[in-house]
């Protein structure tokens, strides 16, 4: 189990050697020219009563965003074949203001049976889950249960007080008792320091077992939200992120997820190099912007990488 002494001396060894030792541990682990695809759908937009300061759709900002309620299977259904269509192996869904209604809890697992019938990978977020939902999942189908502790135990009360990282950590545990994989990692550049950074990769290494897929975001700057105003993080620091993360959780996909669109061709290279081998495809994620249409198969077309299609 990584302790943080031991991350903090990895995160500063030189660039290129850092980036050779997580390119080592990835080449141990999967095929380097293999790319995870996922595409995700906010089924349930707005309205939230959490105060996440990240978040658009968050009541408590100022960001004034619309709240729309469940969409329907169809819909959902249709979206995910056009996902598939398109290179994507996983449908992620999700929702927004925490705890479901019964009602809405028994839409969820309709659509997650719908869409593994597809021949798709499901992951949802959904927030707190008692034992009971969970079960209930994984008898829906579901592959992947995404929950991400969002920063270090340090920095967190700094940004969420509605609920506590120990919150967190307990609906994974519930998710993994139930049998269903777990995908968590978190957001830098919302005014935490390289060692929150640090400490919440630590964190997720020594789950047991670590996340199955990890994804990175990046802040996305939403205008009324509590962190509209931090630093931007350095681009060669998150490349670093994703080595970190490659060499503590070497069996994990690294997912680089929102915030992807301010990268260049190279910065994502480099990125792949250094581990990450997984993101989210599509114009979207939840309320802010991802790729262009065509910039992902032109990227790959460069870097000879082939979609992993199961």
């Amino acid at each position: 189990m990584p302790t943080f002494q031991e991350a903090l001396e990895i995160f500063h060894r030189p660039f290129f050697t850092l980036l050779r030792m997580a390119h080592e541990v990835h080449l141990q682990n999967f095929d380097e020219q293999t790319i995870q695809i996922s595409e995700l759908l906010s089924v349930k937009t707005g309205g939230c009563a959490e105060d996440c300061a990240y978040c658009a759709q968050s009541i408590k900002n100022g960001t004034k965003f619309p709240k729309h309620p469940m969409l329907d299977e169809v819909t959902v259904v249709k979206a995910a074949r056009e996902a598939k269509k398109k290179g994507a192996s996983r449908f992620c869904m999700s929702t927004s203001g925490g705890c479901l209604s019964p009602q809405e809890f028994e839409k969820i697992s309709a659509m997650i049976k719908a869409v593994k019938e597809i021949g798709l990978e499901t992951c949802v977020t959904l927030g707190a889950l008692t034992e009971v939902q969970a079960q209930k999942l994984k008898e829906s189908g579901l592959d992947y249960y995404n929950h991400n502790v969002d920063t270090s135990p340090d920095f967190y009360p700094h940004i969420i007080s509605t609920r506590t990282i120990e919150d967190r950590i307990k609906t994974i545990e519930t998710v993994q008792k139930a049998g269903i994989h777990v995908c968590s990692g978190g957001i830098v550049g919302m005014g935490e320091t390289n060692e929150d950074r640090i400490k919440m990769f630590v964190l997720l290494a020594n789950l047991s077992p670590p996340p199955q897929c990890v994804p990175i975001n990046k802040l996305v700057k939403v205008p009324g939200t509590r962190v509209d105003d931090s630093q931007p993080i350095d681009d060669f620091y998150f490349i670093r992120m994703i080595a970190l993360a490659r060499i503590l959780m070497p069996q994990s996909y690294i997912k680089i997820a929102a915030g992807r669109n301010t990268f260049s061709e190279s910065t994502q290279a480099l990125c792949f190099f250094a581990g990450a081998n997984a993101l989210f495809s599509g114009e979207k994620l939840l309320t802010v912007e991802n790729m262009e249409l065509g910039f992902d198969k032109n990227l790959f077309n460069k870097l000879d990488i082939k979609i992993q299609t199961s």
